[in-house]
């Protein structure tokens, strides 16, 4: 009897493909060729999800290619040169990412850099996007070796990242994480495939996306804009583009949304259910606000199974990226 893969294990699985994908890419940010003896399947190790006491901060070392969902100290020490290596930070969509300098043994001047970015780049794309970001791109790097006064970073959203390329064995460097509460998350992206989310934008003229590295069934149930009501499928020629302020969704094999293919438009305000299918690597909700309301969507989502394919019903639409699944 076949059994049924766990959340986790899903999870895990995915982030693998997106990063053996990554080393196949180039970009002239980040570059990933060599971590054969990384082992993925410890991106997401599920030890790291146990409590911990407020007094007790957790420790672990940092790998060449790595991924942490968890706050505590992490040290990287190279055991030999390591040119291309990132290390991906995560938090919950209400969370913004805290890094801290602790200990930096690098040769600046030899080649090594210690970069952090606000947000996360793969095989060339990054996320947020330039449009939905509040920092020119220029502000969102900040590099150890240029900015050594710089010791404490903060991410403006749920995502962070490090890139680091050591040449000299034992170097290396210490940070601690953390995480801080943000009350209005404007961009995330999802660490599970299924959940609920209210995305409100309060009288800001901003951007927002809501990312979920998945294949998903979306369910729109409330939508809150300056305007009348109605749902509109997004044409050639039609949209929302006069409107000030809409929700798109986005459905793409990248992680730029700025790149992504617009498969429906909501112009006005409804109380749903509106429901969509995409069969896309990655989907996202994103809001466009003038800045003139407050604009408030609410919407639940979960990973697209076989029995999603059936025939749409009611107030439903379909649209797919690869017919993958």
């Amino acid at each position: 009897m076949r059994s049924r893969m766990s959340p986790t294990f899903k999870l895990q699985c995915h982030f693998i493909l997106i990063f053996l994908g990554a080393l196949r890419g180039e970009t002239r940010y980040l570059e990933l060729r060599e971590v054969a003896e990384a082992d993925p399947l410890l991106l997401f190790n599920t030890d790291l999800k146990r409590e911990l006491s407020e007094e007790q901060l957790y420790h672990r070392s940092l790998r060449c290619i790595d991924m942490l969902s968890i706050e505590g100290q992490f040290t990287f020490t190279a055991e030999q040169p390591q040119l291309q290596c990132a290390a991906f930070f995560i938090g919950e969509p209400e969370e913004v990412i805290s890094i801290q300098y602790d200990l930096v043994s690098v040769d600046c001047q030899g080649g090594d850099f210690l970069k952090v970015f606000d947000g996360w780049i793969l095989k060339g794309e990054k996320f947020p996007s330039s449009q939905d970001h509040p920092l020119p791109m220029s502000d969102r790097y900040i590099d150890f070796c240029e900015s050594e006064n710089i010791r404490t970073f903060s991410s403006s959203q749920n995502v962070a990242m490090i890139f680091f390329r050591i040449h000299e064995p034992g170097n290396g460097f210490t940070i601690t994480v953390k995480k801080n509460p943000n009350l209005f998350p404007c961009n995330v992206i999802s660490q599970t495939p299924n959940g609920r989310f209210t995305m409100v934008i309060p009288h800001q003229h901003r951007n927002c996306s809501f990312s979920i590295i998945y294949p998903v069934v979306i369910k729109i149930s409330d939508l809150i804009l300056g305007h009348l009501n109605g749902l509109q499928l997004k044409k050639p020629s039609v949209g929302c583009g006069g409107i000030g302020d809409f929700v798109e969704l986005l459905g793409g094999t990248g992680l730029d949304p700025s790149k992504m293919m617009p498969f429906a438009d909501l112009c006005y305000p409804f109380h749903g259910p509106a429901q969509l299918t995409i069969g896309c690597d990655n989907t996202v909700v994103r809001m466009v606000s003038s800045g003139k309301h407050v604009n408030r969507v609410t919407f639940e989502y979960h990973q697209l199974e076989p029995y999603d394919l059936g025939s749409p019903s009611g107030n439903s639409i379909k649209e797919y990226c690869f017919p993958s699944i």
